[in-house]
């Protein structure tokens, strides 16, 4: 059995255990209780409004108004930092300093990757490893599509969306990270390189659109690598709804996943032409629920345990910072 404390108890914290359409677990407070391996003993905010709501449901546990008095009295196993992205540097070093076995921290690492840096440097000089919460490297759809892959051939072109109606950038919000291209787009660019195993640098980027405040709303980023010829990641800060997802199309084969679907294609003796081939349904067997939040906390059990390496590493994560300021660049230079 392994303690556990989390220091904030808001959306991601919390709140979002209860929302009816989302599968759960959907709140790190949810994964903890679920896992039989953990004892959630504390739990610290310092929006006092949040921190009742949640030991009302959390009864057994101890609340604390800063983390600094958690800290204080106690010495869990696993601290899990759900705070808002400005906080992230100085709760997550706090979180480090504390000497737990293992810190979860919520995506992004940070604001940036300089301040990123300086959360990596504080856990190996403290010797205590940091997983992020790239929830979709845990889902079972996506680990299903990264399975797959060996079966579509060479890869051709990949195309990586999300489209959403908060802005993507604009100076003013990188205070307090506000914007798509950080909040949203690490998801985006993180489970491209972890699917496809590969590492985006160089983007050229296109299709930039700015409002009429100078506010990015739209652009392509466009890379290549040594085996894969065109990868576009494209994200819009426009649309009036919500849509995540890949294609990946290879020389045999096609994966289409995103959030509410997973299909996945082969090619097969057409039925309609003969002598030519098609890309046809392939029946992958895909579990109910996909545990995304759940995996991602029995990932860090087998950790403690000796088990498993973290799926989700800190240093992954602050690659993913590095690809995003790649195309902010170019974002900040754009007309």
């Amino acid at each position: 059995m392994y303690t556990a404390a989390l220091i904030g108890t808001g959306r991601i914290g919390f709140s979002l255990g209860f929302d009816k359409k989302r599968e759960q677990p959907a709140s790190h407070t949810m994964a903890l209780l679920k896992n039989k391996n953990i004892s959630l003993i504390a739990g610290a905010d310092t929006n006092q409004e949040n921190l009742e709501k949640w030991h009302s449901y959390v009864k057994k546990a101890q609340i604390f108004s800063s983390s600094a008095e958690l800290y204080n009295s106690l010495h869990p196993d696993i601290v899990t930092v759900a705070v808002n992205e400005d906080a992230h540097l100085p709760e997550c070093i706090a979180a480090i300093k504390s000497k737990p076995r293992l810190v979860i921290l919520e995506k992004p690492v940070a604001l940036n990757s300089t301040e990123a840096e300086q959360i990596r440097q504080v856990s190996q000089e403290c010797k205590v490893p940091v997983m992020v919460n790239h929830e979709r490297r845990f889902s079972e759809d996506y680990l299903a599509a990264r399975n797959f892959l060996p079966k579509i051939g060479e890869i051709q072109s990949v195309r990586a969306e999300l489209y959403s109606g908060l802005r993507i950038y604009g100076e003013e919000f990188e205070k307090d990270g506000t914007y798509s291209l950080i909040h949203d787009g690490t998801h985006l660019v993180d489970i491209v390189q972890y699917i496809l195993g590969c590492k985006l640098e160089k983007p050229v980027v296109t299709g930039i659109f700015k409002d009429e405040k100078g506010i990015v709303r739209n652009f392509s980023a466009h890379y290549k690598t040594d085996f894969i010829p065109e990868i576009t990641v494209s994200m819009s800060g426009r649309s009036k709804f919500f849509s995540f997802g890949l294609d990946i199309l290879g020389t045999l084969g096609r994966i289409c996943i995103g959030n509410g679907y997973a299909k996945f294609y082969e090619r097969k003796e057409s039925k309609l032409y003969t002598g030519f081939y098609t890309l046809t349904n392939s029946k992958i067997k895909l579990p109910r629920n996909t545990g995304y939040f759940s995996n991602m906390v029995q990932n860090a059990v087998n950790f403690l345990d000796g088990k498993a390496l973290l799926k989700s590493p800190l240093q992954d994560a602050i690659e993913d910072l590095k690809v995003l300021e790649e195309i902010k660049a170019q974002l900040v230079l754009a007309k």
